[in-house]
């Protein structure tokens, strides 16, 4: 297949698209739509894909912009897990300024406007940030069930075990998306042609190792980590709602809908686009449209917009800065009160469980505190479990 683009040839390895056959293709990235196309998508279809697209990038840039304004002004936030919070709306708003625009003019034209290059460049930028944030979203999954299940004092002003991760999910990102430009498969059009990605359809040895070792390493895995994680917290949080208090019962209703929100909106953003690669690369050629796989590709990208409504703006202490810099007010009274007692940036409330290391153990007894100096502790022959949860 040979696809003309701005005077210049690209020559690909595999003679179909999924979804178009020789001849109806061959300008994929150059040609004006048409207005209705075997496989391919309608004016009426490539305008609604640019409707959707046009609402996230702007509700994605306004959402991680600000979050990223509400880290900024408030010194209450600079805690090590909010900075991997932090690390997310980053990597949300640079795929929202970075990639969105492109395939959202393409949409409203109907063809890719930017060239060979510009699609590689847009194919490696989304990939990298979208892996950034999936991987740091498995992360803080991570850090909150070692939060609330943990064995030492955690030093909330020691930032280096985050920056670690941090700096790690950035490296693991380049580790898989730098290959596709080095010769391990290759980036290219996909879909209708106003979207480009790594080029799944291509049956080569090569191509086809690189996307399964992507989808278990880049979603399978953050995915695992995710349940794993959250199931641990509803399981302890669980055994602190067998005490029949009121209170505690509420927070785990809470955190259940927190924890199924999260996995949810993780699992419906990004597994449709993992199974369409799959279907793409072991299935027959044209299993997949350019129609259904511009559902995956606009449901990845609406990441972009969900993930600061649950991980920041359901978050009681930063929903509660966010207001007052709507009205232009100082730190919110309760934070800022916890900050006159303690130097240390604070956590929200926690429950405390005792447990006696005998073997004849006694029931469980509730300790509630509204500090966190100190989220574990050992006094003599008990053991002090601090449930802890940051939604």
């Amino acid at each position: 297949m040979v696809i003309h683009t701005s005077g210049c040839n690209i020559s690909t390895t595999d003679s179909s698209l999924p979804g178009y056959s020789p001849g109806i293709g061959s300008t994929l990235l150059d040609s004006p739509a048409p207005q209705s196309s075997p496989g391919g998508l309608s004016r009426s279809g490539h305008t609604v894909v640019a409707v959707c697209l046009g609402f996230i990038l702007v509700a994605g840039v306004l959402g991680n912009f600000f979050a990223l304004v509400v880290f900024a002004k408030f010194r209450s936030l600079w805690t090590p897990i909010n900075l991997i919070l932090l690390n997310i709306s980053l990597s949300d708003i640079l795929v929202c300024v970075f990639g969105t625009p492109f395939s959202f003019a393409a949409s409203l034209q109907g063809r890719w406007l930017i060239g060979e290059y510009g699609c590689k460049w847009y194919g490696f930028a989304n990939s990298l940030f979208g892996i950034v944030s999936l991987v740091s979203l498995s992360i803080l999954s991570y850090e909150r069930y070692t939060t609330v299940l943990c064995s030492s004092k955690v030093d909330m002003s020691d930032f280096r075990k985050a920056w670690f991760c941090v700096g790690g999910s950035w490296l693991y990102s380049l580790l898989w998306t730098l290959p596709p430009l080095l010769g391990w498969s290759s980036y290219g059009p996909e879909g209708p042609g106003t979207s480009c990605s790594v080029q799944w359809h291509l049956r080569s040895p090569m191509s086809i190792s690189y996307v399964l070792c992507l989808f278990v390493f880049c979603l399978l895995l953050p995915l695992l980590l995710m349940i794993y994680s959250y199931g641990r917290i509803l399981v302890a949080i669980r055994k602190v709602g067998k005490i029949n208090l009121l209170s505690a019962q509420r927070r785990e209703q809470h955190i259940l809908v927190m924890v199924l929100s999260m996995v949810s909106c993780f699992v419906l953003c990004w597994m449709p686009y993992g199974i369409m690669a799959l279907m793409v690369t072991f299935g027959e050629s044209g299993l997949v449209t350019p129609i259904a796989s511009s559902v995956p590709s606009v449901l990845a990208k609406f990441s972009t917009v969900v993930n600061p409504v649950i991980y920041v703006f359901f978050n009681n202490q930063f929903y509660r800065c966010f207001v007052a810099l709507v009205k232009c007010s100082g730190e919110p009274e309760p934070i800022q009160a916890e900050d006159l007692q303690t130097p240390r940036a604070q956590l929200p409330d926690f429950f405390a469980v005792r447990r006696q290391t005998s073997l004849s153990s006694s029931q469980p007894q509730i300790l509630y505190s509204p500090r966190s100096d100190a989220l574990c502790s050992q006094h003599n022959d008990h053991h002090i479990l601090v449930v802890h949860y940051t939604p």
